[in-house]
This record gives structure tokens, sequence and C-alpha cells, in this order.
């Protein structure tokens, strides 16, 4: 994923995880998801500057969950399946991994004590 805005040391996953910690950023994620927003939508929807949306763009934008192009005069949000494809696979990891670790736990508590 070829991103603009890095944290660096974090993998795909973190920086989507890290990127949606911040309210700001979720709030912009769950209007662009309800539909495409223009930036200043955003902006007074946030009650925030245009700089700053635009910053929480990029940040969101890094991590493949928002893409904008340009209309006319203005810049148009809308969801990026990138990022959810990486966190619909870090949920399938994890998942796996965990189902692996309960059933090796069970297979433990089944065993006959000594």
């Amino acid at each position: 994923m070829t991103a603009t805005v890095t944290i660096a040391g974090l993998d795909d996953a973190d920086r989507i995880f890290a990127a949606l910690g911040d309210g700001t950023r979720r709030a912009i994620y769950k209007m662009v998801a309800a539909g495409p927003r223009t930036v200043s939508t955003l902006a007074q929807a946030l009650g925030v500057s245009l700089t700053a949306v635009a910053q929480h763009l990029r940040v969101l934008q890094a991590c493949g969950l928002v893409r904008t192009r340009k209309d006319g005069r203005s810049r148009v949000c809308e969801m990026d399946s990138q990022g959810l494809d990486v966190l619909a696979a870090w949920v399938r990891l994890n998942r796996q991994l965990w189902n692996d670790r309960f059933d090796a736990l069970d297979a433990i508590l089944r065993e006959d004590p000594p």
C-alpha cells in the first residue's frame, strides 16, 4: 500500500487502527461510509477548518480507508475498500489464532488428570 502519510514502524492494520483511534477521523469515516461527501461538507459538519479535515483525510487515505477525487471545484471523499480488506484479513488471522489456542486448551482440559 503506497502511503503519503505513514506512521513509522507499524504494519497496515496497525496504521488503520491508529487512524481510527482518533474520534474526528472516525466521524469522517462514518460520514463518508454513508455516501460521498465534499471536504467542505465534512468541515462544516464537524465544525473544523478545511485544513484540519484535509490533514485527517491524508491519514485515512494513507491506510486505504478513504479516497478523494476532484469534481469541478470541489474535492469529494468516498470510501475505499482497500483498508477494509486489510482489516478483514487481520480479523481472519487473529480469529484462527485464538480458535487454535482454545482448541489446544480444550484438549489439555479433556485429558485425564494424573
